[in-house]
């Protein structure tokens, strides 16, 4: 069964106001878009576009009301939810430095806060369900910027070389702000010991230490010394930062983690514990469906330092790219290593001869981007133009995909399957 679905983009202020409307085709509405939403989570569910075809107004009621119809009995039988939330991300400005926590975290998380009687809406809340939030970004724009995951130790040793030679190099040096973020970065723990000294000591508009490194961090990072480096994008991205977020902590952070810049059709997987934020681009984002975030700066919102500490993942590592997988002429799979969702991407043929049939193995949302697709499964077809979308059931068993345009299929992960 297919059923057209659609949805009103979140006006947050970080948005832009054109790329989501421009991929939809659609004039722009004024205001920042940010993100537009597609999938049956409760803060903003797809509204169906034929309510009268399953007897419901949005795609969350219609799976409450008929779990086997909308999910398949599989997933009716293991909860009756839509494990993944599909959206198309625009970001003008940069977002929140966040985290998110593994399954573990956040069934015990919930269930604290439950028995502390902690509102769920409640704006220290962290934990606002039970369930963990992997996702992936992929770049729709020619380029999608982010920060994601804390940059390796070496690396961190050259940013600081960089900005004590932008501070010799000042007509009157002031080291001493360097010397307290080297201390902290020559502990046992470095990383750990640093994000906790400048989030705990130097928020809040303080005056302390840890506020004098950012502010003095925030002049060196705009130096010729700095810019000319091999981390001037990393400098860059502090002045941006402070334009946006003035004396956050954030913003030595963000030193602290990998700048990765995407071009276009390539991804990023962010697992548990993994910090990120993303900074500018249009991105197709797919992620499971749940509202639990830690913060961690550049944002006015709830920060809990401990739990952050708790929940982030130390470990240096590479920017985690996610490599598309080849599986037929066409057709690229972005899968992680959760069982909660599958990217494909499929490049319509305009003929639909020989086109490949995209297996299904739940329930699964079409997003067109470019031009119209025409899908067809075993029991029905349908046409999806340009920015529109479509919720597809299980029982559909497959699609094959043929038009002029770009067709995103989000759907439940499996073991890596075929493509006939």
């Amino acid at each position: 069964m297919f059923v057209a679905i659609g949805n009103t983009p979140r006006d947050y202020a970080w948005g832009s106001t054109s790329a989501i409307a421009d991929f939809r085709g659609v004039g722009p509405s004024g205001r920042p878009e940010a993100e537009l939403w597609l999938g049956a989570h409760a803060g903003s569910p797809a509204r169906l576009a034929d309510a009268a075809s399953v007897g419901h107004d949005d795609l969350a009621s219609w799976i409450e009301a008929d779990p086997e119809q909308a999910l398949g009995a599989g997933l009716a039988a293991r909860g009756a939810r839509l494990p993944f939330l599909l959206k198309l991300l625009a970001a003008a400005e940069p977002l929140s430095l966040q985290a998110h926590p593994t399954p573990e975290q956040a069934r015990a998380g919930f269930a604290r806060e439950e028995a502390e009687g902690i509102p769920v809406t409640a704006y220290d809340r962290n934990y606002r369900d039970e369930f963990h939030k992997p996702e992936l970004v992929v770049a729709v724009s020619d380029t999608f910027d982010a920060l994601s995951g804390f940059r390796l130790l070496e690396e961190v040793s050259g940013v600081l070389a960089v900005l004590r030679a932008a501070d010799a190099a000042e007509a009157e040096p002031e080291p001493g702000a360097l010397d307290l973020l080297a201390a902290r970065l020559g502990t046992a723990d470095p990383l750990r010991d640093t994000v906790e000294w400048l989030l705990r000591d130097g928020r809040g508009g303080d005056t302390g230490e840890a506020a004098w490194v950012t502010e003095r961090v925030t002049v060196l990072a705009a130096s010729e010394v700095a810019l000319a480096s091999p981390y001037a994008a990393s400098f860059e991205t502090v002045g941006a930062l402070a334009e946006a977020y003035p004396g956050d902590p954030g913003i030595v952070i963000s030193l602290l983690l990998n700048r990765v810049r995407l071009h276009r059709g390539e991804a990023l997987y962010l697992a548990a514990g993994n910090i990120h934020a993303y900074l500018a681009g249009l991105g197709i984002e797919l992620m499971a469906a749940s509202d639990n975030v830690l913060r961690g700066g550049l944002t006015p919102k709830h920060i809990d330092v401990t739990e952050l500490l708790d929940v982030l993942d130390f470990t240096p590592i590479a920017p985690p790219r996610l490599e598309p997988e080849p599986v037929a002429p066409g057709v690229v799979a972005f899968r992680p290593d959760v069982p909660d969702f599958v990217l494909y991407r499929v490049e319509a043929d305009a003929s639909g001869a020989d086109a490949p049939v995209v297996p299904l193995d739940g329930p699964a949302i079409v997003l067109a981007e470019g031009g119209d697709v025409r899908l067809r499964g075993e029991l029905g077809a349908a046409s999806v133009v340009r920015g529109d979308a479509a919720y597809v059931t299980p029982d559909e068993g497959g699609l094959v995909v043929a038009g002029d345009g770009i067709a995103w299929i989000a759907t439940t992960g499996a073991p890596a399957a075929s493509v006939d």
